[in-house]
């Protein structure tokens, strides 16, 4: 089982139904059409960073490395939205994806 944050975990234990329930959700919204397993997780890292979900950055740019992602493409991703949601917002979650590689280079 991975790792997950202790507020994850907390939640997970107290709520297994709902937990269930979100993951089966995850699963039916990906299988409902045709981007593949990387680009997928790509568009959720995008859509964390916009409302500055740290960890959700965190969580979908190690899924989208382990489906294949080069770490220039996780970059890219989150530099395209400068003009969505700001520099400011850019910049923070460009450090959050930073986290990720730099732990990934430390394995």
């Amino acid at each position: 089982m991975p790792k997950y944050p202790e507020q994850y975990t907390s939640i997970m234990k107290r709520y297994k139904g709902v937990m269930a329930a979100l993951e089966k959700l995850g699963k039916a919204t990906k299988a409902a059409g045709p981007l593949n397993k990387k680009t997928s997780e790509l568009v959720q890292m995008a859509a964390a960073a916009a409302i500055r979900a740290e960890g959700s950055v965190h969580s979908h740019a190690r899924r989208a490395l382990e489906a294949g992602a080069k770490p220039a493409e996780l970059q890219h991703t989150i530099i395209l939205l400068t003009s969505t949601i700001g520099f400011p917002t850019v910049s923070a979650a460009l450090s959050w994806v930073d986290d990720v590689l730099a732990k990934r280079r430390q394995k």
